[in-house]
């Protein structure tokens, strides 16, 4: 009596058993989504480098200041480039004040010539007066020629000195250039020693100390926007061909446990990064949390499509992708849209089929 009691008992269980493992195919909405992590990053973010190597004297910023565009950051030490440009500055107003100061060189051309040409001009009086008496046959040979001499010897001076001036004027305008240019090349060498933001933004990380040596391949500081944060997602090779611009993204972020945010997408980057065979998607929230940081992380479900009042069964219950175990053996399905849970039935069963879970 026992065992037949025992019997019926364990046949009553397999029954039950049985009975929760079979279900009917059921009509709900659903929801089509690519699942991928997401890491936080703000806007414009980039590493600053330095143009020049040396050692930095001083951090102009801290960790967590809001700059602006066009603000200095670091300071390497310039010593010789400031001696340099010292002394580029001193040779320009040197060409400068020999060009049009007071000590000018041109000046004293200036008065030689002035000199020079009242000599020219008196010789070329005494020249035609004694040329005029000659042809009248008044006055000795000697006295003509003399005053031709000097006549033509004062023609010439003042050419020359004519020239000189002009020559002269041409290399000074020339020196100034060169040192004007070569103030301007020392000043840019210096300016390369002080680093300056390139954003609006905010100093998210300092890297060297004073007193470090700082290489152009060693990044000194990072930088991004302080108020725009971009949502940056790794998705599946398989899944990237689904991904268009501005579909809907279900954000989780781990910082707010059990809060939801929502984004759209914004950037599909169409390079595939071979060592984890993903591609980077990028989105924007709707509305973003009052406070992130740089590498916040979460995940997300990027919306794909929606269908209301569709025939569903859980993923579980497929069998190779295409089968479920009905009371008349497997038969074969025609499935369509799916999310993580469920999957839809367009063919093969319908909500009167018994399905069971595979073992």
């Amino acid at each position: 009596m026992k065992i037949i009691q025992l019997t019926s008992l364990f046949l009553l269980m397999v029954s039950c058993s049985k009975n929760t493992d079979k279900i009917h195919p059921e009509k709900q909405n659903l929801t089509e989504s690519v699942y991928t992590s997401v890491t936080i990053q703000p806007d414009s973010l980039y590493q600053v480098h330095a143009i020049v190597a040396g050692i930095l004297y001083k951090n102009l910023v801290e960790e967590g200041d809001i700059i602006l565009k066009g603000d200095a950051l670091l300071q390497i030490e310039n010593n010789t480039p400031k001696l340099n440009t010292e002394n580029a500055k001193l040779s320009l107003e040197l060409a400068q004040e020999n060009y049009n100061g007071n000590a000018a060189v041109l000046r004293g051309i200036k008065d030689e010539i002035i000199a020079a040409n009242l000599t020219y001009k008196n010789d070329s009086v005494n020249y035609f007066r004694q040329k005029n008496l000659w042809n009248k046959n008044i006055g000795s040979k000697v006295e003509y020629d003399t005053k031709r001499l000097n006549y033509q010897l004062s023609s010439n001076n003042l050419q020359l000195l004519q020239s000189k001036y002009n020559r002269t004027k041409n290399e000074l305008q020339t020196t100034v250039k060169q040192a004007r240019n070569n103030y301007q090349s020392s000043l840019i060498n210096t300016k390369d020693f002080t680093i300056k933001s390139t954003i609006n933004g905010k100093i998210y990380a300092l890297y060297k100390e004073p007193g470090e040596i700082v290489a152009t391949t060693e990044p000194l500081a990072t930088i991004g926007s302080a108020t725009k944060f971009i949502i940056k997602m790794l998705v599946d090779e398989v899944d990237i061909v689904k991904i268009i611009k501005n579909q809907k993204v279900i954000i989780n972020l781990d910082a707010y446990n059990g809060s939801i945010f929502t984004g759209k997408v914004s950037k599909i980057y169409p390079k595939k990064d071979e060592r984890n065979q993903t591609f980077t998607v990028e989105a924007l929230f709707d509305e973003a949390p009052k406070t992130l940081y740089p590498g916040l992380s979460g995940e997300a479900n990027i919306i794909i499509s929606n269908k209301k009042n569709v025939l569903t069964i859980p993923k579980e219950y497929l069998i190779n992708d295409n089968k479920v175990k009905t009371d008349d053996g497997l038969i074969t399905i025609t499935t369509g849209l799916q999310n993580m849970e469920f999957i839809e039935i367009t063919s093969g069963i319908s909500e009167n089929t018994s399905i069971y879970k595979p073992e």
